[in-house]
């Protein structure tokens, strides 16, 4: 357990940091954080004597304690090396390597620094993410958003960077709360390409595997949608697996009920991605379900785990390290001080054939 006034100590510069408490204005009394923590003045002095030394916050005699600008200079986030904050939902998996390589490439050009932060797409771990940047100071901000398909309670901290004048761009996705810079991929065509794939190969039972809580997933289901209506086949419901974040451990077990309730109907699955189609050729092979004599698989994303699989899967370009490229080449042109960027960009995905897609 945390010791008090260090649980005091970080909510005051959760405050800060998210623009609740802005500089230059007034805390809350001594008194008034007694009231509201039910702890001791010696517990409440030692918090605000630690965030002092910090530089969060400065107190005057016989006024109060007010918030100062002086952290942003100790962290040392305003010298000559400019340094740009990227966070990600992952670092060591999937397409991440890749997007993250085509971020450093394009920094070291111009000798930029790199902070990099993961949220492991979960909310609390992106409010320290967030707040780290803010502590340090970062000249720019690269951010993959965290279930970008939900209601995002750190909104504040990226109002905060936008009143610090800290340009910012998000990838893969972004929150439509906020009126923000982009860099994504087309998932709607992405998933719309995909299931095309199928019924040109004279699929009409096509069932998809998707991710709710995330922005790509709302979109790639959106694309499977435009495909079978387009081709006038009807969308069952259940046809449909969806998963979350948490959930996510639990889908191995959850398709092999699916495949085995939906045996002898579906004849092709469009997956959100390509981690998901392998771990439905892994499912097929446990319940003896040929891939793709009975059963058809197409991933997206075009990721180095479906190009090293014992068995190519048929998926979807994503443009990692140019993705990650664009992105930082933006940051870098904004606080350059160049105008007419480009504040939203698709890229257009391209069918990349394997052996997973069977012709019926």
């Amino acid at each position: 357990m945390k010791p008090k006034y260090q649980v005091i100590l970080e909510d005051i510069k959760s405050n800060i940091l998210s623009g609740t408490y802005s500089v230059g204005n007034q805390i809350p009394t001594e008194s008034a954080l007694q009231e509201m923590y039910q702890v001791s003045r010696q517990t409440v002095r030692k918090a605000i004597l630690e965030l002092a030394n910090e530089g969060f916050l400065r107190s005057e005699k016989g006024s109060g304690t007010y918030v100062s600008n002086q952290f942003r200079s100790k962290t040392g986030g305003n010298s000559n090396n400019k340094t740009i904050g990227v966070i990600t939902t992952y670092i060591s998996d999937y397409i991440f390597p890749s997007i993250i390589r085509g971020i450093e490439s394009r920094l070291n050009e111009d000798d930029y620094s790199l902070l990099l932060a993961s949220t492991n797409n979960d909310v609390a771990q992106e409010k320290k993410a967030l707040e780290m940047m803010l502590s340090f100071g970062v000249d720019g901000l690269i951010i993959e958003p965290t279930k970008s398909n939900l209601y995002n309670p750190n909104i504040a901290y990226y109002l905060t960077f936008k009143e610090q004048d800290v340009p910012f761009i998000m990838i893969n996705a972004y929150y439509e709360e906020l009126e923000v810079p982009f860099f994504c991929l087309d998932d709607v065509q992405s998933s719309y390409l995909a299931t095309k794939e199928l019924i040109s190969n004279g699929h009409t039972q096509i069932g998809i595997i998707a991710k709710m809580d995330d922005l790509q997933g709302k979109y790639r289901m959106k694309g499977y949608i435009k495909a079978l209506g387009e081709a006038k086949l009807r969308f069952h419901p259940e046809q449909v697996l969806s998963f979350y974040t948490e959930t996510k451990q639990e889908l191995s077990a959850n398709l092999k009920n699916f495949l085995n309730e939906n045996r002898g109907g579906l004849t092709a699955i469009v997956c959100y991605n390509d981690e998901v189609g392998l771990e439905v050729v892994q499912v097929c092979r446990q319940l003896d379900i040929p891939v793709p004599g009975e059963l058809s698989i197409i991933g997206q994303d075009n990721s180095y785990i479906a190009k090293n699989a014992n068995i190519t899967l048929t998926t979807l370009t994503h443009p990692q390290e140019q993705m990650g490229r664009d992105a930082a080449d933006w940051v870098i042109k904004k606080l350059q001080g160049k105008k007419d960027l480009r504040d939203q960009t698709y890229y257009q995905p391209v069918l990349v054939e394997g052996e997973t897609v069977r012709k019926r």
